[in-house]
């Protein structure tokens, strides 16, 4: 959180687009949701900013509204990503995404070797290479996992393998709920094996000594150095 607070540098107002339930919404600033899924919008805190129902692709704001758009790990769902990304730069001269490099999601091992179905889905997204293309983005920061990270996001839990036998964690990984219910429980049956056996520690010592870990996690800065056409200065 802190990276995206010093992204946002002084904005004073953000459009939090994709916002589910307003877990990255930054205090102290004027904040406003977009998010599409009602089941979403229910589950949002009293304390979550105020939000409407709507798509990345059809933001409900005039040109230059906000001082900077935030979209947090949101990119990959929307239907029209390259549309969403133009409707970010039209409402705010600030867009700073959070987004992941795909082919590094495929490489994880809980993909790689236990649910490679998983691949399939996120190559066929777009990358964070894909989306700091698309924004013009300079800079593009890594954002390597520690290994206590409380957020539920897919590769949370790198070093902590039983965690995705929880039914409840795999509840909150989108990688897993939209991969084949088949492929991903003959998956968890080999990885509950391997742990009982010991096999999972033995295969993946380097990374038991680590802190962190770069999951494919990138922030990515797009700032207008110009003003948009048709508005005024």
């Amino acid at each position: 959180m802190s990276a995206i607070l010093e992204a946002l540098g002084p904005s004073r107002s953000v459009l939090d687009v994709g916002s589910g339930t307003g877990s990255y919404e930054p205090a102290c600033r004027a904040v406003y949701a977009v998010e599409p899924s009602e089941t979403m919008i229910r589950q949002r805190p009293a304390t979550a900013a105020p939000v409407v129902r709507a798509m990345a692709e059809a933001l409900p704001l005039r040109d230059d509204a906000v001082d900077a758009t935030l979209a947090v790990l949101t990119v990959h769902h929307w239907p029209d990503w390259r549309r969403g990304l133009a409707e970010l730069r039209r409402v705010a001269p600030l867009r700073v995404v959070l987004a992941y490099d795909t082919r590094r999601h495929s490489e994880f091992w809980l993909v790689r070797d236990y649910v490679p179905e998983i691949a399939e889905l996120e190559l066929r997204r777009p990358s964070a290479d894909d989306i700091a293309g698309e924004l013009d983005a300079e800079p593009v920061t890594p954002l390597p996992v520690p290994a206590d990270f409380t957020d539920g996001v897919f590769p949370a839990y790198w070093k902590r393998p039983g965690a995705y036998l929880s039914p409840q964690v795999r509840r909150g990984c989108s990688a897993l709920a939209q991969a084949p219910a088949g492929a991903v429980e003959r998956g968890l049956v080999r990885l509950r094996e391997d742990l009982l056996s010991g096999r999972w520690h033995e295969r993946y010592r380097e990374l038991l000594d680590l802190t962190e870990w770069d999951a494919g996690f990138r922030l990515i800065v797009s700032r207008r150095s110009t003003p948009s056409p048709g508005t005024t200065t």
